[in-house]
């Protein structure tokens, strides 16, 4: 079973539609790339299936964009910090659009995540966002311990980044 493959088992056909997603910003050459667990997905040694895809797209593209995919077939739903989408399958596309992000895409790289090419967010900016997540208390705890999980994930293979942790954080990698 390719890697591809196994995705889109674990989240019924969401290789399609992240292939659809990429394909739409990539032909309009509109500056994006993934945050989240995608984006770790690329940064740690061992991937993780994801029904969540968290991108960011450039703030004067976005329009555009949503436009662009909802022609695609994609549902939109806007909501304060973020407009989220809903192809054929169990994943689920959302558009962050925080300040925060805004340079990302600057910054991003190619990838093969899943056995599919799209852009990620540099090493340090996914990190930077795990760490923005995790430290948004109202977040189900869940949530924010998987936060934990890929921000170790990621110092586990790249030493380098450990010392971008929080303190809280960097001790698990000691035990």
């Amino acid at each position: 079973m390719t890697q591809r493959q196994f995705y889109d088992w674990q989240t019924a056909g969401g290789g399609g539609d992240v292939a659809v997603l990429v394909s739409v910003l990539e032909e309009r050459e509109i500056p994006w790339c993934m945050i989240g667990g995608l984006a770790v997905n690329h940064w740690a040694d061992e991937p993780m299936a994801t029904a969540d895809v968290d991108l960011v797209i450039a703030t004067d593209r976005l329009e555009e964009s949503v436009r662009a995919l909802t022609e695609a077939g994609f549902k939109a739903e806007r909501f304060e910090w973020s407009v989220n989408l809903k192809g054929r399958s169990k994943v689920s596309i959302q558009i962050r659009t925080e300040d925060f992000y805004r340079d990302f895409p600057g910054r991003s790289v190619a990838a093969d995540v899943h056995g599919i090419l799209m852009r990620v967010a540099s090493l340090e900016d996914t990190l930077r966002g795990k760490i923005k997540a995790w430290s948004e208390t109202t977040r189900r705890a869940s949530k924010r311990q998987k936060d934990v999980t890929d921000m170790l994930r990621m110092a586990e293979s790249h030493p380098g980044v450990a010392a971008l942790l929080p303190d809280e954080i960097a001790r698990q990698l000691d035990k």
